[in-house]
């Protein structure tokens, strides 16, 4: 059996057939154009899954479903999309306006969950039965696996680690209107805006020589000052490894995972990114005992598709 995986996003729709055992044979993508109306959009999903089946010949009756990883509050069970941030959906039934153009079972789930369900199923954190996935993007997202489940909490919203606060007193608002959260510090947006804050004053920094300019500065610039040893570089990481590992120490308190994966472009670090907050974690765990593996994700930007190819095994 083949399964769909859809990964919609503000600026595209990727779309994949993966395997039962996680590989992607196949993908497209399609502008989201996400200024038009969301049914619209549920249109183009639905027409580039119809592409990537014809093109590749396969009979429907070898597709088990179509996953759909979406960004927003996700109703995964009634297949809703009740609002997303950044693409113009309100309570949009997917499995309704897929069914017009297309005769298979479809799943629906958040983008950070499908993440992690790819991670689980055949990445960072497969073989264990409890896990967390951080993705580090724009944003902060993340899933929980407990038991061998995706973690569902009794109402809409869960595994929003992002939103964790870690700090009310410092840093500045969240797009989510509240104060302190973890992705006010550690996103790679936030990475960002502190760095060019300490560059106002100081403009002698290796993380403008890798930029192309102050406004073309990334987070890969400033790691990467980082590793040359800048001031101002290790100013901003050292801040980010510190309430990244504030947070991780949150999640480990409350749910004692056996591992934890960071994704996202800084995940391609590897150790580098995940010794410096395990060292600082292993001083604030509660009971001493630090046990729980901190490692990066693997799948990198193929984590979407698949994961929401694997909605039904999670």
């Amino acid at each position: 059996m083949y399964y769909i995986g859809i990964d919609l996003g503000g600026t595209t729709i990727k779309g994949g057939i993966v395997t039962e055992e996680g590989k992607i044979i196949k993908s497209k993508c399609y502008p989201t154009l996400p200024q038009r109306d969301g049914n619209e959009i549920i249109k183009s999903i639905a027409d580039l899954t119809l592409e990537l089946i014809n093109e590749e010949k396969i009979d429907l009756k070898e597709i088990h479903c179509v996953g759909i990883g979406a960004p927003g509050l996700v109703d995964s069970k009634n297949k809703l999309i009740v609002t997303s941030s950044n693409i113009n959906f309100i309570n949009n039934n997917v499995e309704k306006e897929m069914k017009k153009y297309i005769d298979l079972p479809i799943y629906l789930e958040n983008d950070a969950n499908c993440a992690t369900i790819a991670e689980f199923v055949c990445g960072s954190i497969k073989g264990y039965n409890n896990g967390i996935v951080i993705t580090i993007g724009t944003g902060i997202g993340g899933g929980i696996i407990l038991d061998g489940k995706l973690a569902k909490g009794s109402y809409l919203g869960e595994g929003e680690l992002g939103h964790t606060i870690v700090d009310y007193s410092g840093g500045g608002y969240c797009g989510c209107g509240q104060k302190g959260c973890l992705e006010t510090f550690c996103s790679a947006n936030s990475i960002i805006k502190y760095a060019k804050e300490l560059l106002k004053d100081n403009r002698d920094s290796k993380i403008l020589q890798l930029a192309e300019s102050f406004d073309d500065i990334n987070a890969k610039n400033i790691f990467d000052a980082y590793d040359l040893k800048d001031e101002i570089a290790a100013r901003v990481i050292e801040r980010f490894n510190t309430y990244l590992a504030i947070g991780i120490v949150n999640f480990i308190n409350i749910f004692r995972p056996d591992v934890i994966s960071i994704g996202g472009g800084a995940s391609a670090r590897g150790e580098a990114l995940t010794k410096p907050i395990e060292d600082i974690a292993q001083k604030m765990i509660y009971g001493g005992g630090f046990k729980t593996k901190i490692v990066p994700a693997i799948l990198g930007n193929d984590a979407g598709i698949i994961g929401a190819a694997m909605i039904s095994k999670a």
